[in-house]
């Protein structure tokens, strides 16, 4: 009755073409344009789709009394079934919030609604770079609320560590920035804490010179040299006072139909300067790999805009996927380990239809965890003493909703290995990336006990009603 009589004050104060309901074309597409076919497959009373940070706080004002259990989707790129969408009732997508302006102050802010690739679009002829999505297709809001890596995050810090202003609707309809100097409370909890505190519309991050192309690229390589690999990681992570903060490195092993076999990739990036065309030397051990298959690898210098551009076009987009993630510390037997339960895992779902399946290592190294100290601080739980750490990423995708069950209880067993293998190694770290989580873990709780208290202090000062803990279900909540 509350979805009903909210829908029916929705269309009482905005036009009908930005409230999308059920049975319509417009609908559907909206609903089936989520980067997981999970997300979909949850079907809203209603989409409304606001105009303005004004218009969200409407909507607030309207929902709120009426008790109307929502759902707010930026861009819709976070896999996490109902993150985004909900079932029954009202999705606030704010797809339609994409201003972006580029300041002389040295910052840009960028609507809730925009995808990174309309913001490397601002920024290129300017040499300038921000911290924000590797691919251009990510939206911003499921990346600078929970973390969030980007290409230069080894320099730069996480996403969410670069955000100077947070424009935030409350739960009571008023706006409010948060920031050092305002609501710092709120700024710094919002960098990692999620959707549990309103509605983000704004975003100021600031930039930084990037006056030239950076190297970028992938390499397909075997799974005999995925060994070899690690090591190559893990030896640049543990360099004492002398490990490079403009690489950023991403190794792979996993299975795909398309190759018929276990297969690995190297996806490497430099952003500093180098001199030539040569790929520079810190990357060369990442690259310079026999036997690889040359003819889809690449490695070149690139803008940021490109550099996106080439990792969104090899993205899938409305597929069934699944993300979790663990993290340990940067230990290369444990790492060897870990791939050798991984793919031994994956014989079992190789006849999935369509399927796709990584085991992702993503270094947290020192220079990030010091640079999120330097500009304040986020949520997560982490500091400098924490690493070098490696986040672990599980990621599959496939063709079938008959294969859901099979498919994620095997990712799910897999990684509960991965974690007692680490922790019996005594290299097991309790932090979980929000960005990759699936529904059975807690990342706000690997936060650890004392940031997770901060958090729902947070929560009870600026939504004292609770209605972004009890009205909005998806996502991951602070009270459980």
């Amino acid at each position: 009755m509350s979805i009903a009589l909210a829908i029916k004050a929705l269309q009482a104060k905005f036009p009908a073409s930005q409230i999308l309901l059920r049975g319509t074309d417009e609908f559907t597409d909206r609903n089936n344009s989520y980067l997981s076919a999970l997300e979909s497959d949850l079907t809203p009373a209603a989409i409304f789709q606001p105009k303005s940070t004004e218009e969200v706080s409407q909507f607030l004002q309207i929902i709120h009394p009426l008790k109307a259990p929502f759902a707010v989707r930026g861009a819709g790129q976070q896999p996490l079934p109902g993150c985004a969408n909900i079932q029954d009732g009202i999705t606030l997508d704010l797809g339609l919030l994409t201003g972006i302006e580029v300041k002389d102050n040295g910052t840009v802010s960028i609507g809730a609604g925009a995808r990174w690739g309309s913001v490397y679009e601002a920024l290129d002829g300017k040499k300038l770079g921000v911290t924000g999505s590797r691919s251009s297709k990510g939206g911003i809001g499921g990346l600078a609320l929970s973390g969030g890596l980007s290409f230069f995050s080894s320099r730069e810090g996480f996403i969410s560590d670069n955000v100077l202003t947070y424009e935030i609707v409350l739960a009571s309809g008023k706006t409010i920035n948060a920031n050092s100097a305002e609501n710092s409370d709120l700024w710094l909890a919002l960098r990692g804490g999620g959707n549990n505190f309103g509605i983000v519309t704004r975003y100021e991050l600031r930039t930084f010179p990037q006056p030239q192309p950076f190297w970028s690229g992938s390499i397909y390589y075997f799974q005999p040299s995925f060994e070899g690999q690690i090591d190559a990681l893990v030896g640049e992570l543990n360099k004492k006072g002398d490990a490079s903060e403009e690489t950023h490195l991403m190794l792979s092993v996993g299975y795909a139909a398309q190759f018929g076999q276990t297969m690995c990739q190297n996806q490497v990036y430099y952003t500093g300067e180098s001199e030539g065309s040569a790929v520079p030397e810190v990357l060369r051990v990442f690259t310079d790999i026999q036997p690889k298959l040359d003819q889809i690898s690449s490695v070149q210098q690139m803008s940021l805009k490109d550099a996106a551009a080439q990792q969104a076009a090899a993205a899938m987009d409305n597929q069934r996927c699944a993300y979790m993630n663990t993290t340990i510390k940067a230990d290369a037997a444990t790492l060897k380990a870990i791939v050798s339960i991984y793919t031994t895992a994956l014989e079992p779902i190789k006849s999935i239809d369509g399927l796709v399946c990584s085991l992702t290592l993503q270094p947290y190294p020192l220079s990030l965890l010091q640079k999120s100290a330097e500009l304040g601080g986020n949520s997560l739980g982490l500091s400098p003493e924490s690493g070098p750490l490696v986040s672990l990423l599980l990621l599959a995708y496939w063709a079938k909703k008959d294969d859901d069950e099979k498919l994620i209880t095997a990712q799910k067993d897999t990684l509960d290995k991965i974690r007692a293998e680490a922790a019996n190694r005594g290299v097991h770290v309790s932090f979980e990336f929000l960005n990759y989580a699936f529904s059975q873990q807690d990342p706000i709780g690997s936060y650890g006990v004392e940031s997770g208290e901060r958090l729902r202090e947070v929560s009870r000062k600026y939504d004292p009603e609770g209605v972004f803990q009890k009205l909005v279900p998806g996502g991951f909540k602070l009270f459980t």
